[in-house]
């Protein structure tokens, strides 16, 4: 509560959305009555906390024309230590890993968090076989069959979900016994959208593996969350995933098992640690299912959207 009632002091945008709402700060004293604000704020407003001035500016991926948002950082070397201790906490040591990232789209555009913070955890690794893929999938594919064959490393290959999907049947790749398939960033309208069921079916065909890897982040939140398999997302000790009525933006009660995700992210606390996102999900005994985007929400690949209606 306590970051709370400091961001509606010292954000003006949110404090204003807050008088909008008519909600008096004072009598927030419990999560459930906290109002989130809606994430599409940052493609209109600069969002900050306190009076600072932005070291570096992040970019989220959009389409030609389209506006796009803009999270203003005052710190951006917290935001690489805060993802490196994230994803150390999910999988260990960065240097036991060979990343290798197949990024195209967000790699030809300037202002990605995404690929500032893998090229973070490549330095960090220690490892000069590491980098970034674009198209060139002959490389990446006899790197990934080498480091397997000369290295006790694990392999974590980390890709756009079309990306992987252009890889994937492009040619036969070897059965790997140390090899992380880990996807993220949909499709970003490269190609039709699937659900992740069968996404991830067809990847683990193509890479010989049982399970694909998935993270959950947008440019708008400076803390992760990751899958190990099934679509089943957990939760960082920084974020906590709560679900409101879908039809209901201002339902903050977390009582549905099944809705529209409202994100408490600390990490945020220059910025706004209390989003309203367009994704839908579910609560599974040991975290969240993503199940797509909202019908009225820009599908801005952090996700795959869902066909049906929800």
């Amino acid at each position: 509560m306590e970051v709370f009632h400091l961001q509606a002091g010292q954000n003006p945008v949110y404090r204003a959305f807050l008088h909008y709402l008519g909600v008096n700060p004072t009598n927030i004293t419990q999560i459930h009555q906290v109002p989130f604000m809606p994430v599409e704020f940052f493609k209109q407003h600069r969002i900050a906390t306190g009076n600072w001035e932005e070291k570096e500016v992040f970019t989220s991926s959009g389409t030609t024309g389209m506006r796009v948002s803009q999270h203003f950082i005052e710190d951006p070397g917290f935001y690489l230590r805060h993802s490196l201790q994230i994803f150390e906490s999910f999988y260990g040591a960065v240097t036991d890993y060979h990343i290798l990232a197949l990024l195209p789209g967000y790699l030809e555009r300037e202002g990605s968090s995404l690929i500032a913070m893998v090229q973070y955890f490549i330095e960090r690794s220690e490892d000069s076989h590491g980098g970034f893929f674009l198209h060139n999938h002959d490389e990446l594919r006899e790197r990934i069959t080498w480091l397997s064959q000369n290295s006790d490393r694990k392999i974590l290959l980390l890709g756009v979900s079309f990306a992987l999907l252009d890889f994937a049947e492009e040619g036969d790749i070897p059965e790997l016994n140390n090899l992380i398939v880990m996807e993220t960033g949909g499709m970003k309208g490269r190609r039709k959208e699937i659900l992740r069921e069968e996404l991830h079916e067809t990847l683990c065909k193509a890479f010989h593996v049982t399970e694909i890897h998935s993270e959950y982040g947008m440019t708008e939140c400076l803390s992760q969350s990751y899958s190990k398999g099934g679509g089943i997302f957990r939760m960082p000790f920084s974020m906590r995933i709560y679900l409101r009525d879908a039809n209901d933006p201002l339902d903050s009660s977390n009582e549905v098992s099944r809705g529209a995700i409202n994100i408490i992210d600390l990490a945020n606390v220059h910025s706004c640690s209390f989003l309203q996102v367009g994704d839908l999900a579910e609560k599974t005994a040991n975290g969240f299912r993503v199940l797509g985007r909202m019908d009225n929400s820009d599908v801005r690949g952090c996700n795959l959207m869902v066909q049906s209606s929800f």
